[in-house]
This record gives C-alpha cells, structure tokens and sequence, in this order.
C-alpha cells in the first residue's frame, strides 16, 4: 500500500501554519506575570493575612486586608496586637504600599510607607513606619497563606 505523502505534506503545512498563527497571537495577547511586583500588583492581589513585624517589637502583630467598601481600588483592615486592634486602610499606587492606622477610628496614629519586595511575588513589603513627629521603624509584611 502506497503512503499518501501529498496528503502528509499537506497535512504538515497545514500544522505549521497553524502554529505560527497561534505563537503570533499570543505573543501579542497581555500575559500576567506568573510572579508579579512593584508596578504590576493591584490591590487586590494583597487580600487577606498578613504578619507584621516591626523593628524592635517582641513579638508580630497581625494584619487582615480586605477591598475598601467605599473606595474601589483601596483596601481596609485590622492590625492586631494581642487583644489591641486598630483601624487601617490603604493603598498600592505603582508599586507604592502605603497604610495609615488609627487608634481611635479617627485620627492617624502612624503612615506606613513600604515596597513590595522583587523577587517575592507581592508576598513581602518592607518599609518604615512613621508616628507623628518620630523617625521611622522599620517593617517587614510577610503574607500567610
């Protein structure tokens, strides 16, 4: 029985052409990071747990961040400390972390101003945290699964 090469070859062309037009296109389609950072986080890739740690605490406080219910884009939350717990909200513009907490609901108590760290996959922001008229401390925002 003869092999139907013509046949073959067609059906090899037609397998090539067919792959090429499929690399074109997704060369062309926005592909996400698998690991993204900086520019390319949105706030809601910081949805969930958190644990602090601050530069001379004993121990880690807790952070849980959720979407912001008026401010689309933001995110609010809880910093917990034993049995203290304190308002936040925040934002992440361009690969800028910033949170102000509140003690009393009301009024910023400190600005936390940090960067995800790259490499890390959003998972990691390290920053300083300023009290009214204070030098900065040092923090360390490490996701929990």
């Amino acid at each position: 029985m003869k092999t139907p090469w013509p046949a073959f070859r067609l059906w090899r062309i037609t397998l090539s052409v067919g792959l090429t037009l499929a690399a074109c296109a997704c060369a062309h389609s926005p592909v996400p990071p698998s690991c993204p950072s900086g520019a390319d986080l949105r706030a809601d890739m910081l949805f969930g747990p958190w644990q602090v740690q601050l530069a001379g605490a004993t121990s880690p406080l807790h952070l849980h961040l959720g979407p912001h219910p008026e401010h689309e884009g933001s995110l609010k939350g809880e910093l917990r400390q034993g049995q203290q717990r304190h308002a936040v909200v925040a934002d992440l513009d361009e690969g800028e972390f910033t949170l102000e907490e509140s003690h009393d609901g009301v009024r910023i108590a400190a600005t936390w101003l940090g960067r995800p760290t790259p490499g890390h996959c959003g998972r990691l922001i390290q920053g300083q945290r300023f009290e009214k008229d204070q030098t900065g401390q040092a923090f360390r925002l490490q996701r929990q699964p």
